[in-house]
């Protein structure tokens, strides 16, 4: 095979997992705490309807990142007022947001469907590293928000393994009692972790409108929030795993596209759907209890908390 051809596969995977990184690592962050958020799919939707809407008036990528950061957050602030302070099915809240952002993006974008944007983030290589050879073109000349997600894997690392802040957040999302009894306010932490998650599917849903595709296009995340949410399982809510994982499908993806680009015999809708068949396969995987247990999801993931008066 021609190492044009492989470097520019795997420079693609890069591209094509980077947004699931976004979003799964974000989704890392709110389970660890207790949170579980099935609303990264219409959070990533709003998030690259605004990115996309403020790039397009502004002419600002970077303005245009900032506030679909914010618009995630926005929707994540939702989910934790209805889950933490109201104690709602953490299930039912994040398929409500999901609907939201699906349909309140579907509606506000309609205007710009199809419009180009006059700037958006592009490769910048990095001088040096670029040259390395075969990793060089890969992994150094790519655009700055893929250099933020190499950056963020081992903060988020150091952060939940090697802080106090970390042990609090581990602590809160194993047992919130015994947290709070040691004075952790339980839901300060999973408020702060719910937000951030938010944020990240934003920015998620702003790498795929102001980098990977700058355009807007209706439902254009294409399931890419379901996927995240399978991603947490496969990398045992670990950074570095959920690094593997988005790579793993943004390879799948790469290769369905290069497939059909030189005209190989299989059916696009098959191709189409290998990222989501693998999805369906972690997800079966992971809904027995036996396998919950084995690979360490968060004790309280999903479950309310509620703090009982003290005497």
């Amino acid at each position: 095979m021609n190492i044009d051809i492989v470097i520019a596969t795997l420079s693609a995977t890069i591209k094509a997992g980077t947004p699931l990184l976004f979003a799964t690592l974000g989704e890392v962050l709110a389970e660890r705490a207790g949170i579980l958020n099935l609303g990264l799919e219409g959070m990533m939707l709003v998030g690259a309807l605004t990115g996309f809407f403020i790039c397009f008036l502004t002419s600002n990528p970077w303005l245009g990142l900032l506030v679909a950061l914010f618009s995630g957050a926005l929707i994540a602030l939702i989910h934790g007022f209805l889950t933490i302070n109201l104690k709602a099915n953490q299930v039912v809240s994040g398929l409500a947001l999901t609907l939201f952002g699906t349909g309140l993006s579907g509606f506000l974008g309609k205007m710009v469907i199809g419009v180009p944007i006059p700037n958006y983030f592009t490769p910048v290589g990095i001088p040096g590293l670029e040259q390395i050879p075969f990793i060089g073109p890969i992994f150094f000349k790519q655009d700055p928000l893929v250099y933020l997600s190499y950056i963020l894997v081992p903060f988020f690392a150091f952060w939940i393994y090697r802080t106090r802040p970390g042990l609090h957040l581990r602590a809160v999302g194993e047992n919130p009692a015994a947290a709070d009894a040691l004075g952790v306010n339980v839901y300060g932490v999973r408020y702060l972790y719910t937000l951030i998650g938010g944020a990240l599917a934003g920015i998620a849903g702003a790498y795929l409108s102001l980098a990977y595709t700058p355009v807007w296009i209706e439902n254009m995340t294409a399931g890419r929030g379901w996927i995240a949410i399978a991603l947490v399982i496969f990398a045992t809510w670990d950074p570095f795993k959920a690094l593997l994982g988005s790579y793993l499908f943004g390879l799948v993806d790469a290769i369905q596209f290069r497939l059909q680009a030189v005209g190989v015999a299989v059916p696009s809708f098959f191709l189409n759907m290998t990222p989501y068949i693998a999805t369906i396969i972690v997800l079966i995987f992971a809904t027995t209890e036996t396998a919950r247990r084995r690979i360490g999801a968060p004790a309280a993931l999903g479950l309310p908390y509620e703090r009982e008066e003290k005497s």
